[in-house]
């Protein structure tokens, strides 16, 4: 058996067909959904982008042992032990952070190709100045130039030499992360009078900029479900040549995302963290020397993923139990029927696949790796920053959602099938549900051997 693993960054889970979207065109994806599980309660771990990629390569809760931050020598990754065993181990990415700044996310991969451009948006150009990127992107005349484009069209061809070798094969594409500035015509289907502006999006409440209203957060919304569908026929024409291949009948396919945005939701968050306020009430911006990290609540609009896994000879359908990220590495040892090592602490899904009344996770937990106020974290665009307030980390259990904050009164307790929106805050009428389900949030921490001055900080519920 084969893997082909893709990973499409900042893909909503509320944006695929497969889930029930009636308005996005997805139907590349939603195609390989018919044929798959496609799992519908499956949470994120680490928060934001190189997170999740630490959680996806060593099937570990990072979250408790490491940043956003290169790998210590004595982390082992999946591509590591499927190259030992004879596997032709290959990645092509887009995704900036891979390797730059002493990055080594590559590590096992015996082929390894990244493709430029994506750090070419204003704000990344700004932060960290990457401008062979600006070049790249100048250069676009047409579609296929874009990214996404690039990165799968890579892939089919890496196919071509090595199809019939025994292979991982990992792909991962930033798109539809922002900017979100696919063909016009991609955008026009979701709001016909679109007029070419790329918004950059505030990561702040849209209402505390004089520049925006709700008229750009919905023409923003419109250029992502654009890139959404362009993201879409890319993976399509990657997902071809491998049924032209032969290859459905010998290869596994996972999808999924590390993340999804805000679009206005909860009160206007516009972003996927939000940033502080100066002294005179302005918002910093990514790029600014004295920016720092406020208040960053993780609700379901970032934190429930897609993930939809393709296994040749099982049924499809759908997977009502709880999973997370980390449980896509030991899914794809026990593909390949790799014995899963002792320090590996997802769980194989394969089994769910086969059986989708096996239970799921009792618990999973979606965080910003954990830190206190004051500590300087890097996060989003790899720049580092103080937080000036308590991050906020989700902990699901069953039909409930704890949003856990080390500052009095800023935790939130929300039951999900009643109200899928989380509007309605319960965690003064359901009390001792939320001491509950705080206190598994600190057996998870001393369960994983977090340090202490991150544990003690949140051994209090403080209402």
């Amino acid at each position: 058996m084969n893997v082909i693993w893709i990973v499409a960054d900042t893909f909503r889970r509320d944006h695929l067909g497969a889930y029930g979207n009636p308005i996005i065109r997805t139907p590349a994806l939603d195609a390989l959904a018919a044929k798959s599980m496609r799992f519908d309660r499956h949470y994120a771990a680490g928060f934001p982008t190189m997170p999740t990629r630490a959680d996806h390569h060593t099937g570990r809760w990072t979250i408790s042992f490491m940043g956003w931050e290169p790998f210590d020598d004595d982390v082992t990754t999946l591509a590591e032990i499927l190259a030992d065993e004879g596997v032709h181990t290959a990645a092509v990415v887009d995704t900036p952070f891979y390797w730059r700044h002493g990055f080594n996310y590559d590590r096992g991969f015996q082929t390894f190709f990244t493709i430029q451009g994506q750090e070419g948006s204003a704000t990344r150009v700004q932060a960290i100045g990457h401008h062979e990127s600006r070049d790249v992107v100048a250069w676009w005349r047409k579609e296929s130039d874009r990214n996404v484009a690039r990165t799968m069209t890579r892939a089919g061809e890496w196919l071509e030499r090595h199809y019939k070798e025994r292979f991982f094969l990992y792909v991962d594409t930033w798109d539809p992360h922002e900017p979100w500035d696919a063909p016009a015509y991609y955008t026009e289907q979701y709001m016909p009078d679109y007029d070419g502006e790329v918004v950059q999006p505030l990561y702040a409440h849209w209402q505390d900029s004089p520049n925006f209203d709700e008229n750009r957060v919905a023409k923003a919304l419109a250029t992502y479900r654009g890139e959404v569908s362009m993201v879409d026929t890319w993976i399509g024409h990657l997902l071809r040549k491998v049924e032209n291949m032969g290859l459905m009948e010998t290869t596994a396919v996972i999808f999924t995302t590390d993340h999804g945005f805000y679009f206005g939701e909860h009160g206007g968050l516009f972003g996927k963290m939000v940033f502080g306020k100066r002294a005179d009430g302005t918002l910093y911006r990514s790029g600014d020397p004295d920016s720092q990290w406020s208040h960053s609540p993780l609700y379901e609009e970032l934190v429930a993923l897609p993930l939809i896994l393709y296994v040749p000879g099982t049924d499809g359908g759908a997977y009502p139990g709880q999973s997370s990220a980390i449980d896509l590495m030991p899914t794809v040892l026990d593909i390949f029927d790799q014995p899963q090592p002792g320090w590996v602490q997802g769980r194989s899904l394969l089994p769910a696949v086969r059986d989708p009344k096996r239970p799921g996770r009792e618990l999973t937990v979606s965080t910003i790796p954990f830190a206190n106020p004051g500590d300087r974290v890097r996060s989003v665009d790899n720049m580092s920053r103080p937080i000036t307030v308590g991050l906020v980390t989700t902990v699901t259990v069953g039909d409930w959602s704890l949003l856990y904050s080390v500052e009095p009164g800023m935790s939130e307790l929300y039951h999900l099938p009643s109200d899928p929106g989380q509007r309605r805050n319960l965690i003064h009428t359901e009390t001792e549900l939320a001491r509950d389900l705080h206190a598994r949030l600190v057996a998870f921490m001393r369960d994983t051997n977090t340090a202490h001055h991150l544990t003690k900080p949140r051994l209090e519920l403080r209402l």
